[in-house]
């Protein structure tokens, strides 16, 4: 197949849509259509490998084997993407890919890419944008399909909601403070004195919380001082901690990513936290793809984020297991 044909097909991939013409003409040179029958396994779970996969036409499953037959982490529909986490994290693969049914998938070479990235801040930029807008499609998936799964009689642990009081508003941090924080990520010294002078901060008392589920997102945090409790509310009125988080940690980013609701509640974790609050309007500033942005913070967002998934993906699994195979989400097959 052409060059042009693939591009042309590149087009159709939703998380690429803000590429460029010339982007997907440098993203076609490292990329075959390959045709697969139905039940093709494409990549193993444990593997190494780390091609990423783009679906054309047909549909992709992301399973896992268990002692209590194949648990469905996924189902892939034509514009989504396989293999990612592997190409941002270099870890193994964290389930099997195999084929629904006969497919058309675009595969896209890692050493190609790591060749354009390293050439073209620009095309690393956009590229990064595509894997964290599909890992954040894929954690709030995954965040849904745990709440399917604690769909029982009984909660699965959890907190009861109570008011709780308004962030102090005299509250300061020292400019010190925010900047030895942010240069401990390696940010450059322009983007240490925009996220330093542009976040806000904000101090929560024990078990208070910073946004529910199903909230409007309009700000990204990160983790000053104290920890973070990420958790889900299940059907039964408990709640599943989903992460907990330290310093340094970004949180939120996803309902800035999909523009929709919170997926998740975070509160502060076993006493005071502080956290640095960084506008919508900030952050696009920073990681603005038309700018020469921030790829360093990009790069942050993604690690997180994958990291997320694959905890997520391992819990829905220890789950699984423990119920030797009974407790299955309406989602599987």
């Amino acid at each position: 197949m052409k060059a042009s044909e693939i591009s042309n097909l590149l087009r159709q991939v939703r998380p690429f849509d803000h590429f460029t013409y010339a982007q997907f003409e440098q993203l076609s040179g490292c990329t075959t259509c390959r045709r697969y029958p139905a039940a093709s396994v494409l990549v193993r779970h444990g593997e190494t490998s780390s091609e990423i996969y783009a679906l054309q036409e047909g549909g992709l499953e992301v399973r896992r084997q268990t002692p209590f037959g194949e648990f469905l982490l996924a189902r892939l529909m034509p514009g989504e993407m396989a293999g990612e986490l592997c190409f941002l994290d270099g870890a193994p693969r964290s389930g099997d890919v195999a084929t629904m049914t006969e497919s058309s998938v675009l595969v896209m070479s890692p050493d190609g890419l790591t060749d354009i990235c390293a050439d073209d801040l620009r095309f690393s930029l956009a590229l990064h944008w595509a894997f964290w807008r599909s890992v954040a499609q894929k954690l709030r998936e995954t965040n849904e399909l745990l709440a399917d799964f604690g769909s029982s009689d009984e909660p699965v642990g959890g907190v009861e909601s109570e008011p709780e009081p308004e962030v102090t508003e005299q509250f300061r941090v020292g400019i010190e403070a925010k900047r030895s924080l942010f240069e401990e990520q390696r940010l450059s010294n322009l983007e240490i004195n925009f996220l330093s002078s542009l976040s806000r901060e904000e101090r929560y008392s024990d078990g208070q919380t910073l946004f529910r589920e199903g909230d409007p997102g309009d700000k990204l945090y990160v983790v000053l001082e104290g920890h973070v409790r990420i958790g889900k509310s299940l059907p039964g009125g408990g709640e599943e901690a989903l992460t907990i988080l330290g310093r340094g940690e970004y949180f939120g980013e996803m309902a800035l990513v999909d523009r929709q609701p919170r997926s998740a509640d975070a509160r502060a974790h076993e006493g005071t936290v502080v956290v640095l609050a960084i506008s919508a309007d900030v952050l696009s500033g920073i990681l603005d793809i038309q700018k020469m942005s921030s790829l360093r913070l990009l790069k942050i967002l993604c690690g997180l984020a994958t990291k997320r998934l694959r905890d997520l993906d391992d819990k829905l699994v220890g789950w699984f297991i423990l119920s030797e195979g009974a407790a299955n989400p309406p989602t599987m097959v």
